[in-house]
């Protein structure tokens, strides 16, 4: 059997049309759950086979409760749940699955007969919408609970649509006076379609008063439910700090790792300045080792230099992650240029530096002005780690719903081992050669972080002796992850 309502109707309505009506109290859905839960206990204590007026949240959590109580009251109950009519149409296909608003579908349980649930239909722009209850019928004992979830606005003029704030408290109204149930029988009755005017709700009077003895069971049962999801809601709260505390704890380690890091590779260049001041003053040196002393002094004061430039980058990168912001470039305008900056140095090691950038390649998303950086920090690590008389190429090509950029080279190669970390910050590769190649060990990490704040990437392919391919993808306009995209078009 099948109940279908004629006309609409708001059970918060009926129930403040009556003369005197209760005052609803703005609580929470924690608080909702706790009066239902405690209501179904009674029932099931006292074994009261009622009729039940349904409408609630469409969750598990609520199903559950209904589930409860009519496997332990059995057949002699009914229960009618409330659903908007446009859930009908879904019903067949469903089979079990809860996807219609205010729906309550627990007839799938195997101790809960479907034909003890009826389903009632709701017009598809009914006010219940907003409002869930739980009505209770029978002889020993009535009661209504209602939640009502105001309006956050009036109705917008332009689309129609109805505003909620589903995060604000709900309107909860709770009772037990017959005058208050009867009247909002009365309604349900009124609005039931002719075809369902079988239900004949009127006939049915609620007791005037309850029973002290269930009053006073049913009061106990709401203070230890609400006690127990207080307990439950502290118990997550308490959970949560308690994550959050362990986030920030491993948040100051490795704020504390970071910074014993950076001080220790800041000392390393101080040592070797210290030491050659050291040696400087040595009353019995020779020119050729006070040039050489000169020139560590300047080495490390450069490598100094690039460490702090290279923290002060990493930092303002991590500051403004939030306020990024990206631009359309063109490799073939920014490529040349730095190629061409760098020819003068590789004549010098007698390296070739050539470059493939085809105009025709389209544009690509990055960090606005870092893409000129990127290009920069590896080229200058192709060229530095490429001995005399190698070769180094710069290429671009399409490659999807990418532009592929790809610096390769045949320089001394990084160990497979190695390879995973050398995007680490302060990281420097490794080699047995005698030579100090310096650098911060920060080029990478921040050509790694600038890549990922355009949604780009890097990848490297190398062998020991043999030389390194780096490969970087770069998004195309078409291909913008739609958070980064959706952030620069407003």
């Amino acid at each position: 059997m099948n109940v279908s309502l004629a006309k609409d109707l708001s059970v918060y309505q009926l129930v403040m049309g009556v003369q005197t009506p209760p005052k609803p109290l703005s609580l929470s859905p924690a608080t909702l759950l706790s009066l239902v839960r405690a209501q179904i206990d009674l029932l099931i204590e006292q074994q009261i086979a009622a009729t039940l007026w349904v409408k609630l949240p469409p969750d598990k959590i609520w199903q559950s409760e209904l589930a409860r109580y009519q496997s332990s009251v059995g057949a002699s109950s009914l229960i009618y749940t409330c659903q908007i009519e446009e859930s009908r149409k879904k019903e067949a296909g469903e089979a079990g699955e809860d996807k219609g608003e205010g729906r309550l579908n627990i007839s799938s349980s195997p101790s809960s007969p479907s034909s003890h649930y009826v389903p009632v239909y709701l017009p598809p722009d009914s006010q219940m919408r907003r409002e869930n209850f739980l009505i209770v019928l029978s002889p020993q004992f009535c009661s209504l609970i209602m939640a009502h979830r105001p309006l956050k606005k009036p109705k917008n003029q332009t689309s129609g649509k109805v505003n909620t704030n589903k995060n604000q408290p709900l309107l909860i109204i709770t009772t037990v006076e017959g005058r208050v149930i009867q009247q909002v029988l009365n309604g349900i009755q009124q609005a039931i379609t002719p075809e369902s005017s079988s239900i004949l709700l009127a006939s049915f009077i609620c007791p005037t008063v309850p029973q002290a003895a269930l009053m006073n069971q049913l009061l106990a049962k709401q203070l230890l439910r609400q006690d127990e999801i207080n307990g439950q809601i502290i118990t997550v709260r308490t959970n949560k700090l308690e994550q959050q505390n362990q986030e920030l704890h491993n948040k100051e380690l490795l704020k504390d790792e970071y910074l014993k890091n950076v001080c220790q590779e800041l000392r390393i260049p101080l040592t070797h300045m210290k030491t050659a001041l050291s040696l400087l003053n040595s009353p019995n040196l020779k020119p050729p080792q006070r040039q050489r002393y000169l020139q560590l002094l300047n080495t490390q004061c450069d490598r100094q230099n690039s460490l702090i430039t290279g923290f002060l980058e990493l930092v303002q990168l991590e500051q403004n992650l939030e306020g990024t912001t990206l631009e359309l470039v063109r490799l073939s305008d920014i490529v040349p240029g730095v190629v061409s900056t760098y020819q003068p140095v590789a004549q010098e090691k007698g390296i070739m530096l050539a470059y493939t950038v085809p105009t025709e390649l389209p544009s690509v998303w990055c960090v606005t002005g870092k893409l000129k950086q990127i290009v920069i920090n590896l080229l200058h690590n192709s060229l530095k780690f490429t001995p005399n008389g190698g070769q180094v190429w710069v290429r671009a090509r399409n490659q999807g719903d990418y532009v592929q950029l790809e610096f390769r080279d045949t320089g001394i190669g990084i160990a497979e081992n190695e390879i995973p970390k050398i995007f680490d910050r302060f990281y420097r590769v490794r080699t047995a050669a005698t030579e100090d190649y310096g650098g911060a060990g920060l080029g990478l990490t921040i050509v790694q972080q600038l890549l990922l704040r355009c949604g780009g990437s890097i990848s490297v392919k190398s062998k020991l002796s043999e030389g390194s391919t780096f490969t970087v993808q770069l998004a195309t306009v078409g291909n913008i992850p739609r958070a980064i995209a959706t952030e620069n078009e407003l």
